[in-house]
């Protein structure tokens, strides 16, 4: 269990200047693949909890853009 939370932590370390098209998906698939081991599926989790990770920062990215673009109704 302390191997898997140490590597955990050295790619969470080592993704921290990930590319832009992988916004979230590393933090989603370590978060994934600890709560997939614990069930017996990790890397079923891992796999899952990056995509979960991926939707929810474009989403938070679109949110963020509607929130900042000028209404231009007066």
């Amino acid at each position: 269990m302390r191997w898997i939370l140490a590597a955990a932590c050295a790619a969470a370390i080592s993704f921290g200047s990930a590319p832009a098209d992988a916004k979230g998906c590393i933090k989603g698939a370590i978060v994934g693949g600890v709560a997939g081991h614990m069930a017996g599926h990790g890397k079923l989790g891992a796999a899952a909890g990056c995509v979960v990770g991926h939707h929810e920062a474009n989403k938070a990215d679109a949110n963020k853009a509607n929130a900042q673009a000028p209404s231009g109704q007066k």
